[in-house]
Order: C-alpha cells, then sequence, then structure tokens
C-alpha cells in the first residue's frame, strides 16, 4: 500500500498529458476544501450562538430547579425536602411559588408572579439585577413587589411610588359567582420596591417577585410549592448532584439545570446546526463525485502505465489500489486544505469581528459570535474522507473488474 501511495502522489502532482485532468483534479479538491471550511465555519457559528445564549442566563435563574412531572404543585410536608437539604453538596434548598396573576397600576398586564422567601438573595443573586430602588420584600410595616423593567414600563409603575399595585388572581376554590365575577378573585395590594432588568425579556416582561407568604395568600397554597430551587455548595459538580435528585426522587419529578431550564432555545439551536450540517454534507456529497470523474479519466489516460507496471511486475490489485490512493489523496488534500481555511477563518472572526451582524448596538454583539470545537473539526474531517473513500472506490471497482481481480 506504501508503493501505491507514492505512485498515487506522483500521479496528484505530476502534468498529465490532458490538461482538462489536472483542471478536474484541482476542481475536486477545490470543491471538497471549500465545502469543509463551510461545514467548520457554520458549525463554530452555530456553537458560538450557543455560548452566547449560555453566557446571557441569567443570574437570577437557580442553578437547580425541581418540578412536578405532572399536575400543577408540589407537597411540601414531605420529609424528602429535609432530607435534601442536608445533603453536603446542598448549600441551599426553597420552595417557590409561581403563578399568573394581573398586574394593575395605572394599567394592566397579565404577569408571573414569583413567591420567594425573605433570603433568597443571598442565594440567587437576584439583587445585582436592581435598575432602580433598593431590593426589598418586607419591612416593619408592609410587603413590596419587585418588578421586571418591561413589566414597570407596561404598567406605568415604578420604585417607590406613592400607590400600591394590585395583583388579582383567581380563587383556587369555589364557583364562579356570575351575579359578582370580581368575588372570584383574589387581590393584595403592594407598594413597590425595586426594578430590576436582566436583559432578558423573558423576565424583564413578565415577571414579579413578592414575598412567599403573600404568594401562599394571593394563589391559596397553604403547604404546596410549584417548585423547589436549589443551589450546590462551592466545588459541588452540579450534574452528579441533579443525578443523586433523580434517583432519590424518582420519576415524579423534574430536575432541571440551568440549560435545561432555557432548552426550548438551546433545543432550536441544535436542530438548526444539524440540519444545516446534513445540508451541506449533501453538497459535500456531490462535490466528492468530481473525484469519480477525475479518476475515471486518470485512469484512461494511464493505460500505458498500467500496462508498464504489470510488466515489471506488478499485480492487478497493486494497481487498483493506486488510483484508489489517489482518490484518498484528493479527498484528504481537500479536507486538510479546507480545515485549514476553516480555523483560519474562525480565528480571524473570534479575534477581528470581520462578519458584523449590523449596526453597532442593534445586537447584543456585534460580529457573528463563533466558537471552534475539535470535536466538530473531527466529525467533519472523517465524513470527507469518508466519501472520498466511498467515491474513489467506483471507479476503482471499475478497473478492477476490467482486470479481472
Amino acid at each position: 500500500m506504501r508503493l501505491a501511495f507514492r505512485i498515487a502522489s506522483r500521479y496528484l502532482f505530476s502534468k498529465k498529458s490532458h490538461s482538462a485532468i489536472n483542471i478536474i483534479s484541482m476542481i475536486s479538491v477545490c470543491g471538497v476544501a471549500i465545502i469543509t471550511a463551510a461545514l467548520i465555519c457554520t458549525l463554530s457559528v452555530y456553537n458560538g450562538f450557543s455560548q452566547l445564549i449560555g453566557s446571557l442566563l441569567s443570574d437570577i435563574q437557580p442553578e437547580v430547579k425541581i418540578l412536578p412531572v405532572s399536575g400543577k404543585t408540589i407537597d411540601g410536608t414531605l420529609p424528602v425536602w429535609d432530607e435534601i437539604a442536608t445533603w453536603d453538596e446542598v448549600a441551599y434548598i426553597t420552595p417557590v411559588i409561581e403563578d399568573i396573576a394581573l398586574a394593575v397600576y395605572d394599567r394592566q398586564q397579565p404577569v408571573n408572579v414569583k413567591g420567594i422567601p425573605d433570603d433568597y438573595c443571598e442565594n440567587i443573586p437576584l439583587v445585582n439585577t436592581i435598575l432602580s430602588g433598593e431590593y426589598a420584600l418586607r419591612d416593619d410595616i408592609t410587603s413590596y413587589a419587585i418588578l421586571g423593567a418591561g413589566v414597570a414600563v407596561h404598567i406605568e409603575a415604578g420604585a417607590n411610588y406613592s400607590r400600591p399595585i394590585e395583583l388579582y388572581a383567581p380563587r383556587r376554590h369555589g364557583r364562579v359567582n356570575l351575579a359578582n365575577p370580581a368575588t372570584s378573585f383574589v387581590s393584595q395590594r403592594f407598594y413597590v420596591s425595586s426594578v430590576f432588568y436582566t436583559n432578558q425579556a423573558e423576565y424583564d416582561d413578565n415577571y414579579v417577585y413578592i414575598p412567599l407568604d403573600d404568594a401562599r395568600t394571593l394563589f391559596d397554597y397553604p403547604t404546596e410549592a410549584t417548585a423547589y430551587e436549589l443551589c450546590t455548595t462551592e466545588g459541588a459538580p452540579t450534574q452528579r448532584v441533579i443525578e443523586r435528585l433523580r434517583a432519590t426522587l424518582g420519576e415524579q419529578y423534574i430536575v432541571q439545570d440551568r440549560l435545561m431550564q432555557s432548552g426550548e432555545s438551546f433545543r432550536w439551536i441544535q436542530i438548526e446546526k444539524w440540519i444545516t450540517f446534513l445540508i451541506l454534507a449533501f453538497i459535500l456529497l456531490i462535490a466528492t463525485f468530481n473525484i469519480v470523474g477525475s479518476l475515471t479519466m486518470l485512469i484512461v489516460d494511464k493505460q500505458d502505465d498500467i500496462a508498464t507496471l504489470r510488466k515489471l511486475g506488478a499485480n492487478d490489485r497493486l494497481i487498483t489500489n493506486i488510483f484508489m490512493a489517489e482518490g484518498w489523496l484528493i479527498s484528504m488534500l481537500g479536507a486538510l486544505s479546507g480545515l485549514l481555511i476553516g480555523v483560519v477563518l474562525c480565528w480571524l472572526q473570534q479575534e477581528y469581528g470581520l462578519l458584523r451582524l449590523g449596526d453597532s448596538g442593534a445586537f447584543i454583539v456585534d460580529a457573528y459570535p463563533v466558537q471552534l470545537q475539535w470535536f466538530d473539526t473531527f466529525v467533519v474531517t472523517m465524513i470527507v474522507l469518508l466519501l472520498g473513500a466511498v467515491t474513489a472506490g467506483y471507479p476503482a471497482k471499475i478497473l478492477r473488474r476490467k482486470l479481472g481481480v
């Protein structure tokens, strides 16, 4: 096989009797190189967007969140929660209540109301996102609400305004009184202590935080919780804690890390990434068919060489391996060239942001984010070489049949 590769390399770089063969060979190499570089750059851009979304995950999201598989609430009286709180890997665990209510001030808007305990900010740094006012859930006189910036703008409320906002939630139990529908709602008033901003519309435009006890009263959850939120101790591996939680809690609960809590965005990016990969891989398959034409013409051009090699003692299997190796070399040269081009382009984009997203300040980032992952590079290279071997095998098979091997 070593002799076959040496002869194939001479055929690849030497001048042929027909210049068209050289041109087709170079087209084959360039086609494979361009598609390889396109695959690496495209996958790196999708990786960059995934990394960007991951970096934008707000600190106000809990490190681990536990939800019920079915239904809306979790029984907060179960002893398992006290047991989990004693684990060495667990720094903090708390029930939270999250439900939809109507916020009313000068205007009104449906909002996600989240009831949190008084020590919540000591473990989940909601206080770091405060845009105006001061973080406070209660004092000796009253309870306070913390509004998302979008909610505050929409209902025209703000920190330390003279009037409280009102939150309305439907009663969990009892029948609707059609004669007096207002009695079918529970309402509470809260002065706004502060407004937070996370640069995530999901939170800024929808969330209102209130004390946990008031949320229990508003939504009539005396002992239940809609979720449990957990923080691990410093250095504790989150995935190992999640696996232990799943083993302890069983199949009745969903345990999510931060990425899973924002899984929709990541899921769609991964779907788009691999659909794009398949499309480009199909284009790569078409590009590698140039190798078939190149090898077929080379076989015709080298009939005299084939006869000479046979007279010198070369068997038919060696002759077939020469043209198989020729196809491999074309694929390998294209793959390595494309790999080098793709890596260089990704590095240039990371360092200098050559491809811009638009006007400065219009997007979160000014240029397309790029993250080169060596696993993607390895997969692309292997696929290029595999397709090269498959396409090189066709003309070699015809030659083998002709030679009677």
